[in-house]
This record gives C-alpha cells, sequence and structure tokens, in this order.
C-alpha cells in the first residue's frame, strides 16, 4: 500500500504578484516576451495535451516508443532504493511507462513531481498511487524552485534520477539551458542520473505543421495566455485582435511562438499597473522551442558535468532520449 501523497502547495498571491511583475517587465521590453511557463494554467495544460494528440505532433509519441522499448535498461541502471524528480509531469504517461518496469519492485521508489499545474500534479499523484509507487510527493513551482525544494529533502541514501522529458530543455535559451543542467548536475551525487529527452532538428514543414497545427489547437493554447491575463491579472485583451504565429528559425534551430497584434490598439493590465499600445503587426513572442542535434546534446551535457551516457534515437520522427551519469563515478554497463 502507497503512503499517502504530501504537497507543497503554491501561495495563490506570490503566483499573481510573480505573474503581473514578469507581464510588466516582459510586455515593457523589445521584444516583448512572456515567460512560456504561462501558458500552462488548467485550460493550457488541457489544450497541451490534446496538442501532443494531435497526428501533426511527432514529440510525444517519439518519446514514448523510445522510453517503452528501453524503460527496463533505464530502471537497471539508475539503481535502487531509487528517488527519482520529474521536472514537468504533465499527465504522467511517460512516468507510469517507467514505473512498470520496476515491476514488483515499485514500492522501493520515492517519486517527486515538480510541475506548474495544479491538475498536472493532481493527475500524475493519482496515476502513480494506483501503480502503488512507496512515496509521491507533488510541487507546484518552477522547475528551478521545486529543483531546489526536492533536493533539500533527498534521502540520505539511495540513488538519484531526475527526469527532464518531452523536450521541455528546448523551452530554455542556450545559455539557461546549460545553466539549470548544470544546477541538476549540482543537486545529483556522481553517479546518479538525468534522463533527458530531447527533439532533434528536422525538415521546416514538420515543425511548421506541429507548431501550427490545420485544427487550430496549437493557436488556441497560444491564446490562451491573453485569456489568462485577462482572468488573473484583469487585463482587457481582445482575443480577436491577435493571431498565433508559428514559425521555424532556422539560423537559431528553433521553433518561435508569437502573439501579433491585427490592428492597433492598447491593452490595460490593472494588476501589473501598466498600460501597454500595440500597433498592428506588433507581437508577443510567447515561447521558444529549440531543436538539437546529438553533437549539440553531447557537448551540452559534458559542460554541465555529466559523462556520455546512452543515447537512444527514434529514426522515425527524429528525438532524442539521452541517459546522463553525473560525472565522478564508473556508470555499470546494461546487462
Amino acid at each position: 500500500m502507497s503512503t499517502p501523497p504530501s504537497a507543497w502547495p503554491g501561495t495563490t498571491d506570490a503566483v499573481v504578484t510573480t505573474f503581473a511583475r514578469e507581464v510588466r517587465e516582459g510586455l515593457s521590453g523589445r521584444p516583448r516576451r512572456i515567460p512560456p511557463r504561462y501558458l500552462y494554467d488548467e485550460l493550457g495544460s488541457s489544450l497541451f495535451e490534446a496538442i501532443c494528440r494531435l497526428p501533426w505532433y511527432p514529440i510525444t509519441r517519439a518519446e514514448k516508443r523510445l522510453l517503452a522499448t528501453h524503460a527496463a535498461a533505464i530502471s537497471w541502471i539508475a539503481g535502487r532504493p531509487l528517488t527519482i524528480v520529474e521536472l514537468g509531469c504533465g499527465t504522467g504517461e511517460k512516468l507510469e511507462i517507467l514505473v512498470d518496469a520496476f515491476g514488483a519492485r515499485v514500492p522501493e521508489l520515492r517519486v517527486v513531481l515538480i510541475d506548474v499545474s495544479a491538475m498536472a500534479l493532481a493527475r500524475s499523484t493519482r496515476l502513480l498511487g494506483a501503480r502503488g509507487v512507496g512515496e509521491v510527493v507533488s510541487c507546484q513551482d518552477t522547475y528551478e524552485g521545486g529543483l531546489a525544494r526536492a533536493s533539500s529533502t533527498w534521502p540520505s541514501s539511495g540513488a538519484r534520477l531526475v527526469l527532464l522529458l518531452g523536450s521541455n530543455i528546448g523551452n530554455l535559451e542556450p545559455g539557461e539551458a546549460a545553466a539549470f543542467l548544470e544546477s541538476i548536475r549540482g543537486a545529483l551525487r556522481p553517479g546518479d542520473h538525468l534522463l533527458l529527452g530531447a527533439d532533434l532538428v528536422k525538415p521546416a514543414a514538420v515543425f511548421e505543421q506541429a507548431y501550427d497545427d490545420p485544427l487550430g489547437v496549437t493557436a488556441a493554447f497560444n491564446r490562451n495566455l491573453l485569456v489568462r491575463m485577462n482572468r488573473e491579472l484583469g487585463a482587457d485583451f481582445n482575443l480577436d485582435a491577435f493571431s498565433h504565429q508559428a514559425f521555424w528559425n532556422a539560423g537559431e534551430r528553433r521553433v518561435e511562438m508569437h502573439l501579433a497584434s491585427r490592428w492597433r490598439q492598447e491593452v490595460r493590465i490593472p494588476a501589473a499597473a501598466a498600460t501597454f499600445t500595440f500597433e498592428a503587426g506588433d507581437g508577443i513572442w510567447t515561447e521558444s522551442s529549440y531543436k538539437y542535434t546529438p553533437e549539440v546534446i553531447d557537448a551540452l551535457a559534458a559542460r554541465a558535468g555529466f559523462a556520455p551516457g546512452e543515447m537512444w534515437i527514434d529514426e522515425v520522427d527524429r528525438f532524442a532520449l539521452c541517459l546522463l551519469t553525473a560525472k565522478g563515478a564508473e556508470r555499470p554497463p546494461i546487462g
């Protein structure tokens, strides 16, 4: 029998205050940008789940195939007893694939779930509880904040495995990605592991359909940010006045998502104590999704303090799953 899940609940007032501050700062700059984590309120998380099931969005399917194929090897290498920390748990379906590979030893697992979405945390917690995981802790926080809190409560013994899946690393600017991997390495001991999922470079047409799908689900996901600002910050964004734009920036190896103003307008955001003027064509940059090559992944991991590890690539949809080892101890071969 699993123990009841514990939680580190977010403080609503603090979240709104931070949201308002980052919106004010982001819309005051050039280019105007809002951190992509704010796309994931309850509705945004549901829309993203729908995106993951679209035929034009291959990331989730490819990663699940790789996990299903290599879960047993990952489980064996990771060690026992084991604490798993998942950064961005989503629906919990990917972690479920790994948990199932532990078989009868699932009660030995301790899992820490970190996500900005309360809905994602609740769903993942229920899923893992049904699987008999020994302990499940949920943390509604950013990756950085959640990882700091998780590392302050590491058990004194046992192995550690951090999961950063779904190519979430791609939402970070290159310098930020390097620094974040270094912070993950800092939370681990030598011989602990990071399981990293990263989308690879592929033809522009694939990205264009994935991020601007024919059903308009991704457009709804993007424009929901305006809905959230209206609801939580008292803003008066007119949804019809902004269009979804997504394109492949080959020079930077990233897909960019923007919300572009259709005409000149003023938008008031009372919680941010600000009013912003948008000219026709002015945009809000809402997300970058960087894509990688295997060589870039290896270099990024090495710079952060990880030894070369397993890299499994889905050749159909060009996605990489990498099991990296914190430097300082020998890594056992796959049995």
